[in-house]
């Protein structure tokens, strides 16, 4: 078994199986939050199963050898814990947090669904129906909408740019097989890392994950095609009283250098009520009621983009605003600004580490991305470091690509990105 340290209170072992366990141990607080990070999501999926990924995480709560779905339920809520899961593009995640004296019950439940999950036929047509009530309900939600739309633009004709949930054909069509096969190829020790933050010993946790995850069955890494961003726009109308747009660009991938300075520069532009798009386009023009700018890295790509919702006129002066302070911070950031921005961030990750869930999942991803836990000290020199120049430079190199537009709602005023593209680059 290999073992280090990555930081005060952070440990790392590697099994024999190749399982990596990380935890950080929190001895001032009564809970730990724990769980499972499995390396696959849905860029990893072929066309015809879009959605597999999604459906097998739903699935993996609806029984297993020795617990019925009730069952899983009371036995977590008995002690008063939390059990949930997420599946992304790149990674699913099973997790949970309760009291320190329950890590074991929690752990062995996780280990239960990665391991011993039935899929019961009859279980599996009736969740069949709940996800697609769930994407009936994210289709009837514009602001959901807007950003599938966003992403298939941006990565079109490519798993990247597939939505998580699936679409109905695809739901519909997915076989219990595929679930099962996709567990079998992928939920296994070299996809997998299980994290704990909070009141555990990191050798107590050893243990518990040795006990509980020794059926693991062998896997290989999930291999995938790389992103290839593209971008365009596409345009849905419909019948609301506001049109939802997420305008974006290229961004970084999560190791890249610039990573930090794209973070700075969302933040700077829409991460508060100082921002500069919070207040020119909602506190002088009363454009919007909510603007923001985010970053979405990947392993090997990235999106930088911004969300809006304006009125059916609105758009027409909303559009060219936004690009006129993308221009903006081509030409000029202050230093006042960007120190506002690094005390932002920094307390961002500094609070992040009060959570025992947000720290696990913190430490997990970090040994996914970096394949170690990066000391919180590095993190904000890196924070530090960053200067005017380096976002300035950022923002011509991303603001001057090809853009990604996606709107949905009334669209008779709505730029055409043409005019938007030749707006950034003025």
């Amino acid at each position: 078994m290999n073992q280090t340290t990555a930081a005060p209170g952070t440990q790392v072992s590697r099994l024999p199986s190749g399982l990596v366990v990380v935890s950080e141990t929190m001895p001032r607080v009564e809970t730990v939050s724990l769980g499972a990070w499995v390396g696959v999501g849905t860029r990893h999926e072929q066309a015809e199963e879009n959605g597999v990924a999604h459906f097998l995480e739903h699935m993996a709560f609806k029984g297993t050898a020795r617990r019925s779905a009730q069952a899983i339920a009371e036995e977590i809520e008995a002690v008063g814990g939390h059990l949930n899961a997420y599946t992304a593009r790149e990674q699913t995640a099973y997790y949970a947090k309760v009291l320190k004296e329950d890590s074991e019950l929690a752990l062995d439940i996780i280990a239960d669904l990665l391991t011993h999950s039935t899929l019961d036929p009859t279980e599996l047509e009736r969740e069949r129906g709940v996800i697609l009530q769930e994407i009936g309900q994210a289709n009837d939600t514009p602001d959901d909408v807007v950003f599938d739309h966003f992403q298939l633009t941006a990565f079109p004709a490519q798993p990247m740019g597939r939505p998580t949930l699936g679409t109905e054909d695809t739901v519909r069509a997915i076989p219990r097989e595929a679930l099962s096969g996709w567990m079998r190829r992928f939920y296994g020790p070299a996809n997998m890392i299980v994290a704990a933050a909070g009141n555990i010993a990191h050798a107590r946790l050893l243990a518990l994950v040795e006990k509980h995850f020794a059926e693991l069955p062998a896997v290989t890494t999930a291999a995938t095609s790389a992103g290839s961003y593209e971008g365009g726009e596409m345009r849905e109308e419909r019948e609301l009283d506001q049109t939802h747009i997420v305008l974006g660009f290229p961004g970084v991938e999560y190791r890249h250098a610039d990573y930090w300075s794209a973070s700075l520069l969302s933040t700077l532009l829409g991460g508060g009520m100082s921002s500069r798009l919070f207040q020119e386009v909602r506190e002088k023009r009363g454009l919007v009621y909510s603007i923001y700018t985010f970053v979405q890295p990947f392993n090997d790509t990235g999106l930088f983009g911004l969300y809006a919702g304006t009125g059916e006129r609105q758009v027409a002066e909303l559009l060219p605003v936004v690009a006129e302070e993308l221009a903006k911070v081509q030409r000029q950031v202050t230093p006042e600004e960007l120190k506002r921005a690094k005390a932002q961030t920094k307390a961002s990750v500094l609070m992040a580490l009060e959570s025992t869930g947000s720290r696990c999942e913190q430490i997990a991803r970090q040994i996914q991305v970096h394949g170690r836990v990066l000391p919180t000290e590095e993190i904000v020199a890196r924070i530090e470091a960053v200067g005017t120049d380096q976002v300035q430079q950022l923002a011509t190199k991303l603001f001057r690509a090809r853009p990604t537009l996606a709107a949905v709602g009334p669209l008779a005023h709505l730029p055409r990105l043409p005019v938007i593209a030749e707006r950034l680059a003025a």
